[in-house]
């Protein structure tokens, strides 16, 4: 087993890949377990998190000579899901361009307020584009660098993105932060304490993250 310290960006599907995993080999490892109870999601780590790498093992193919054979690699490309809202309502049937790491997409929202598209595992950064005219809007990007919802600075992302501006997101419980959680809770209609609960991080995770 190799130790891999996360570094702000990575997921286990990009920590995989470059060593030559499937993301399944490496989360469900059970050297991993600890992690995997406390981070829940493989798509959602902290900088500093320690992920055993297991040792990667050859495979022999027997092939026949000439002809042509096609490998799969499973896990490859990853997926991007995203859901757009206005004022609570989906953006739903909305044009829309997303251009992550120099790869274009185009198409529209579902009925939802949906996209979900392939991406490369490491992709870390892109642009979506979407509407026409007075709705149309424009949103950078940053993949890989949310924070777990039980760190402080994962809850005020959170928050952030939900719009309800916890002011800088530096895993302080500032006067903002604690202001954005009490309207988040109220919101919810969740005790408003302005604190960052076990009942607070699992609204913020079903609004956010979806589950």
């Amino acid at each position: 087993m190799k130790p891999h310290t996360v570094i702000q960006g990575e997921c286990i599907g990009s920590i995989a890949c470059n060593y030559g995993f499937f993301w399944q080999t490496v989360w469900n490892d059970p050297d991993n377990a600890a992690l995997k109870q406390k981070r829940q999601d493989p798509n959602v780590l902290m900088a500093g998190d320690t992920v055993a790498i297991p040792e990667l093992r050859s495979k022999v193919e027997q092939l026949a000579l000439d002809k042509r054979h096609t490998f799969k690699l499973n896990g490859v490309p990853a997926k991007l899901y995203l859901r757009l809202l206005d004022g609570g309502k989906p953006r739903a049937n909305q044009p829309f361009t997303l251009e992550i790491d120099g790869i274009r997409f185009q198409g529209s929202t579902n009925s939802d307020g949906e996209i979900n598209v392939s991406i490369p595992p490491g992709a870390q950064s892109g642009l979506l584009v979407i509407g026409t005219g007075d709705s149309r809007s424009e949103y950078p990007l940053q993949l890989g660098l949310l924070d777990p919802a039980d760190e402080l600075s994962g809850a005020q992302a959170r928050l952030e993105n939900l719009g309800f501006q916890p002011g800088e997101i530096d895993g302080t419980l500032s006067p903002e932060t604690i202001e954005a959680l009490s309207a988040f809770q109220a919101s919810q209609g969740l005790p408003v304490t302005g604190q960052l609960d076990s009942a607070t991080q699992k609204k913020l995770n079903d609004s956010h993250d979806g589950r």
